[in-house]
This record gives C-alpha cells, structure tokens and sequence, in this order.
C-alpha cells in the first residue's frame, strides 16, 4: 500500500467551476463533486472499485471490528472493499438508517445478507445494533465526496455521519473513501464536522493527513 503524507504542495487545489475557480461554498462543492462522479465512465468506476478493495484489504486485521459503508450511487467503490475486510478476519459492520438520530448498524456477512433499505442504499438484513455500537470498531470507514488536506471531510448534508462520529472511541481511526481528485487543499468547515485520520483513494492509496492525531 502507497502510505502519504500530506505536504504543501503534495495535492492541488481540487476542482474547480470550469472557470478556474474553487467552489467555496459546501453547496458549490457537493455540486461540482457530484457532477464529475456522475460524468466518470463505468470502466473507471470499476478500475477505481478494485483498487480501493487492495487498499481497504490492507488495513484488516484478524479480530477487529470495522464500521463501513455500502457504497451506492456514484460513491467510489463496492461491495468488494466489505469483502476484502472480512477476508482479512476483520468483523464488519454496515449503517441501518432509523430516523432521526446517529446511525445504527448491522453485521456484514456477504452480499448476499444485504436488503433494500432508504434513499435507495443497502444494509444489513435482521435486527439492528444499537448507535453505541459504533464504539466496539477500531477502524471507522467513512463515505464522503472531498476530504482536504486538514481531515476535514465534506458529506451529503443528511447530517448522519455528523450524529454519528462522535460516539466512536477516542482512539478509533476515522477514515473516509474519495476519489484521487476529491483530496483537495481546504474545504469550508463547521464546528460540528469531525476531522479524518487518513483518505483511501485508488490512485494514491492510504494517504495519512497532517494534523495531531492527539
């Protein structure tokens, strides 16, 4: 696995407007993120999806537990990067959306233990863990459309991940999905956005960010 570090002038700016000039607003990013996903043809969908499942594979372990997500949509990604997880020997646990409130979760046991669930994504089949459980995982595996040079990570806007990441454990490490192009030199940030640890992005591979850990 490539390992990274962030520095200045490792990464460019991010996208911009088509005019030369960055989004500066959350909207105008979500915008402009979502439309090159949209436009990116299937081949490198597919190309980008096998090579985040290598990376993610390289962080299992035998015995720990990892919150992820299943991509849907445009996410980069699949249910490939889960599968490599528990490959590794690593326990597995996907969001169950109930609102309002943080998400809860279920165990990943192969795509065939996943059903429809809201906004047209999947999750796991049975009863759901509790929000709490967030806190069992080493690991937490994070979708987001940009994260920049500082972990701040930009969402959808719902809001879950927001009601979510605060009840993990101090010590978990917090690390989103994006697409090479979607770690970007600074993101606008509020005060409730929880900062990532590291990015995993096809090209580039785990890529550390530089900010105190504490």
């Amino acid at each position: 696995m490539v390992i990274r570090v962030n520095s200045s002038g490792d990464q460019g700016a991010g996208p911009d407007d088509g005019a030369g000039v960055a989004p500066s607003s959350k909207a105008q990013w979500r915008k402009k993120v979502m439309r090159t996903r949209a436009d990116t043809d299937p081949a490198t969908r597919s190309d980008e999806a096998n090579e985040i499942a290598r990376h993610v594979g390289e962080l299992a372990e035998a015995g720990a537990t990892v919150c992820a997500y299943v991509p849907f949509g445009s996410e980069p990604g699949s249910i490939g990067f889960l599968d490599a997880l528990r490959e590794g020997g690593a326990r597995v646990l996907l969001p169950v959306t109930l609102e309002p409130g943080p998400l809860h979760w279920g165990e990943y046991s192969g795509g065939g233990s996943l059903i429809p669930a809201r906004y047209g994504m999947r999750e796991p089949r049975g009863n759901p863990l509790p929000p709490a459980a967030i806190a069992t995982a080493d690991i937490v595996i994070v979708p987001a459309l940009a994260v920049d040079r500082r972990g701040v990570r930009l969402g959808r806007g719902a809001g879950f991940y927001d009601r979510t990441l605060g009840l993990a454990r101090a010590n978990a490490r917090l690390v989103a999905i994006v697409r090479d192009d979607e770690l970007v030199e600074r993101l606008p940030e509020e005060p409730h956005d929880k900062r990532m640890h590291a990015v995993i992005a096809p090209g580039s591979g785990l890529v550390q960010l530089a900010w105190d850990l504490g």
